[in-house]
């Protein structure tokens, strides 16, 4: 049987400061809901339509980013979709939500310095100021640290590199 894929990445603002919420396990939870603006040609006029999307951040990447996730920022989100089911006074209810597993702050709303975040799925994390560019936090993918441990510093290249 084929794999399915479930793949979503959304730039947009958000609608409302995130929620940092915890569950009784101490995982952080934060919510937010985002803004994705759309042009579209109706005839002669052009016509902006907005879809909203519900986000959900966890662990301590919901915890580092809480301060930076204000209504009005901008943010790429690179996530999947998930489905909640719930019953509610009887009659089955359900909501589809953007599970994130790493965000970008972008431009606007921003008035804070410049800094970078990186964070592994295992929560590992590691501060690294990184001049002219807004935090992120992803929760997966390529470590610097387990790399410059496993094959040397980047600083270690040869200087007659060919390009």
């Amino acid at each position: 049987m084929a794999a399915d894929l479930n793949h979503v990445v959304l730039i947009g603002r958000l609608t409302r400061d995130s929620e940092l919420k915890y569950t009784t396990s101490g995982l952080a939870i934060a919510n937010f809901s985002i803004a994705v603006n759309r042009r579209r040609k109706n005839g002669e006029q052009w016509i902006e339509e907005a879809s909203f999307f519900e986000i959900s951040l966890f662990g301590k990447s919901a915890e580092t980013l809480k301060p930076y996730l204000v209504k009005g920022k901008q943010v790429a989100i690179d996530g999947e979709l998930r489905q909640d089911r719930w019953e509610q006074d009887g009659q089955p209810r359900s909501k589809v939500v953007v599970v994130a597993n790493n965000v970008q702050l972008l431009g606007g709303n921003s008035g804070g310095s410049a800094s970078g975040y990186n964070s592994t799925q295992s929560s590992r994390s590691a501060y690294q100021p990184r001049g002219g560019m807004e935090p992120s936090v992803s929760t997966g993918g390529y470590d610097s640290e387990s790399y410059d441990q496993s094959y040397g510093s980047s600083d270690s290249f040869p200087e007659d590199i060919p390009f």
